[in-house]
């Protein structure tokens, strides 16, 4: 279900397993409370992964911390990058992706043309295998399916995420890859590798997440 990656005095970071609840529902434990269940400690949540997304997931240890990684979120000055797969070409294989988001059937979400709260999307992409993309994603902004959204705005799904019309496959193919932040004064910055599904852990998908291993020295497009 989770790893963890870091144990801190005022914070604890996991990595989370795909297909893996971040609150507790149906009777089942969350990932939240399996780990406070397992460590016998409260935690405070800051921010959240969707189910079918794995990788890394901060939690605060106290309401003190928690109330100021809360502020370091709403003041976007931790910064998030994810990898995901999609198959088929892109509009567009790298740039910005902006627009409002809107709620739309079921349970999805939809953007707009127009930009008076945007969710702002930077990502580059790279072909990995025949008809096959990875994506490095930058959100600048904290929007529900925002990344899933921005995707499936340039038609290319997430694989696997079948909410947006991803083909099938073993898992929904998102994954938080790094996580950087400064907390009272000190940097902190961790990465985690995919490590389950079968694109991710492909020849071509591996040697180019070596590539993105560092992706806040890498040279972004300028917001648009």
């Amino acid at each position: 279900m989770y790893q963890i990656v870091a144990d801190e005095a005022d914070f604890l970071v996991i990595a989370k397993s795909h297909d893996v609840h971040f609150h507790s529902q149906d009777g089942t434990a969350g990932v939240m409370a399996k780990v406070e269940q397992d460590r016998g400690i409260k935690l405070y949540s800051v921010h959240r992964l969707d189910t079918l997304t794995s990788g890394l997931l901060l939690f605060a240890k106290s309401s003190g911390a928690a109330a100021e990684f809360t502020q370091l979120f709403t003041e976007h000055k931790v910064q998030k990058y994810y990898v995901a797969i999609a198959k088929g070409k892109p509009k567009k294989k790298q740039g910005s992706i902006v627009g409002d988001m809107a709620k739309s059937r079921r349970s999805m979400y939809k953007l707009l043309r127009s930009k008076d709260n945007p969710a702002v999307t930077q990502f580059f992409s790279q072909s990995v295998a025949e008809g096959v993309r990875l994506y490095l994603l930058k959100p600048l902004s904290g929007k529900t399916h925002q990344l899933r959204v921005a995707l499936a705005s340039i038609g290319v799904p997430i694989l696997g995420d079948r909410l947006y019309g991803g083909g099938e496959a073993d898992r929904g193919y998102l994954h938080a890859f790094c996580l950087s932040f400064t907390f009272q004064g000190k940097a902190y910055q961790y990465t985690q590798y995919p490590s389950h599904g079968i694109e991710f852990t492909t020849p071509g998908a591996v040697k180019q997440l070596q590539v993105w291993a560092e992706p806040e020295r890498l040279d972004w497009p300028k917001r648009q």
